[in-house]
Parts: C-alpha cells; sequence; structure tokens
C-alpha cells in the first residue's frame, strides 16, 4: 500500500463494524475493517462464504447502512447509491423485455447524466458487443449477458466499479475470458476496480492486492500486494507461489480456536 500522505485515496474504510439483529441476538458481519484503495487500483477481495464481504461492497455501494465507523469516496461520505459507483452483481439482472441498450440506459433519470446513444454505443464496443443495442437478453450467451452489465455499469463513467462475483455462474472457460476482458476494459478506462471472490487464482490474475477476509465477523487478515507483470501466467512459479501464501491464511484461520460467540 502506498502510505504517502500527498496522494488522496480513492476510498478510505476506518474502523468499520456491521451487526445484523436476529432474535433478539447480535449477529457481527465485520468487524474493525480499515482500508485504502488508491486511484486506478484494482482490489480483489477474497473469504468464506459469510464472512461478509459482500455486505462490505454493499456498504461501499450504497445499498446497506446502519454501521459503525468511516467509509469515503474522495472526500465525500458514502451514505446512499449514486451514479459515482457502478456494481455487476453474480447475475446479470437484464430485464428481458428491454433491448441491450435500453437495458443499459434502465435507470438512468438524473439530469446531469450525459449518457447518449454514442455512448452507449461506444460502451458495447469497449465490452466487445458491437451490433448488439437491438439484442434481447435471450439471444444472448452467460458471458454476452454480463459483458452488457458490465457496460451498463461503466456507462456513466463511475469513479469506482464494483464487482460482487460477477463470474460465479459461467462455466470455466467463458470465466477466464471474461476475467481477461475485465482486465482490458480496466486497463483501457482505468477506472478503480473492487472485485469481491471465492475464486483465488481469480484475484491474483486481476488484482492489484488481494485483500483476505476472515470467517465472520469478518476482518481483514492481510493484505498481499501482487507484484507481477501482465498479463499473469497462473502456472508460473511466482503465481503458485502467492496463490500457496493466500491458502495459508485460509488453513492457518482453520486451525485456530472458535473465538467469538454469535
Amino acid at each position: 500500500m502506498n502510505n504517502n500522505n500527498s496522494v488522496r485515496p480513492k476510498l478510505l474504510i476506518e474502523n468499520l463494524s456491521k451487526s445484523y439483529w436476529v432474535n433478539n441476538d447480535e449477529l457481527k458481519a465485520l468487524q474493525d475493517i480499515n482500508l485504502t484503495i488508491l486511484n486506478g487500483e484494482f482490489v480483489a477481495i477474497v473469504g468464506s462464504s459469510g464472512c461478509g464481504k459482500s455486505t462490505l461492497l454493499k456498504i461501499i455501494a450504497g445499498l446497506e447502512n446502519g454501521y459503525k465507523g468511516t467509509v469515503l469516496l474522495g472526500n465525500e461520505k458514502i451514505s446512499g447509491p449514486g451514479l459515482d459507483r457502478g456494481m455487476v452483481f453474480q447475475e446479470h439482472r437484464l430485464l428481458p423485455w428491454l433491448t441491450v441498450e435500453k437495458n443499459i440506459t434502465f435507470g438512468i433519470k438524473d439530469k446531469k447524466s450525459k449518457v447518449t446513444a454514442t455512448t452507449v454505443s461506444e460502451h458495447l464496443d469497449l465490452v466487445g458487443l458491437s451490433g448488439f443495442a437491438n439484442a434481447y437478453p435471450f439471444q444472448l450467451s452467460g458471458g454476452m449477458a454480463q459483458r452488457v452489465s458490465i457496460a451498463r455499469a461503466l456507462v456513466n463513467q463511475p469513479e469506482l466499479l464494483l464487482f460482487d462475483e460477477p463470474f460465479g455462474s459461467l462455466d470455466a472457460l467463458t470465466k477466464i475470458q471474461m476475467q481477461k476482458e475485465v482486465l482490458r476494459i480496466w486497463e483501457a478506462e482505468k477506472t478503480t476496480m473492487i472485485l469481491v471472490t471465492h475464486d483465488i487464482d481469480e484475484a491474483i490474475f486481476l488484482g492489484d492486492r488481494v485483500v483476505v477476509m476472515s470467517s465472520r465477523p469478518g476482518t481483514i487478515r492481510k493484505i498481499i500486494p501482487i507484484d507481477l507483470l501482465r498479463p499473469r501466467d497462473r502456472s508460473s512459479y511466482e503465481f503458485t507461489q502467492i496463490r500457496k501464501a493466500i491458502y495459508h491464511e485460509f488453513f492457518t484461520e482453520a486451525e485456530e480456536p472458535f473465538s467469538y460467540a454469535i
């Protein structure tokens, strides 16, 4: 992490905790999260199911509130959804009765939005779907539908693009291709990106840093910098050593005593 105080972080999270109440019992989802993400970074977050990583992403997106701590995008506190953040979910969530173009522009009602037909066309070209503006979701493959959802998230030129397990439902080959596509888009747009994933190889392949979270309540166990040139070879010695280091964090935690109560 760059500790130069002259560099303003794109996203600043300090002492973030989040709890839910279930049958009058407090269920801690996140505890004392501290994370700084710089402009143009690609940060991947990994952790076991239920560790709170998706909750963390939803807080950043403005879809969750009632947390303790500070979450700033630039100098502004995040208090709800906004066009300065785009989000891509595991399911593409396209509306089947709308064309690709209409899906991309659906929900954009902000008068300040500068989205035009030309902008949509440019973003379809960016995700490799030039010529599909008038197609319907049923005419697209799973990978193509996710490309549309990425175009939809990017069309307002957000400061931050969030991915919540975006390729979990795709077959292995399509998943690898989509990872390459996201990397290509990131290199072209230089948008700050945060990816939540269970896939450790995916995190290493895409991320500048990998944030390893503990099991619930979610805390940050370790942040591992990925100092590998792109494109990255998943079979290289350096890649496999980073994979081992991340697995080590999970295995070490699994051997630790159960130290919290629900």
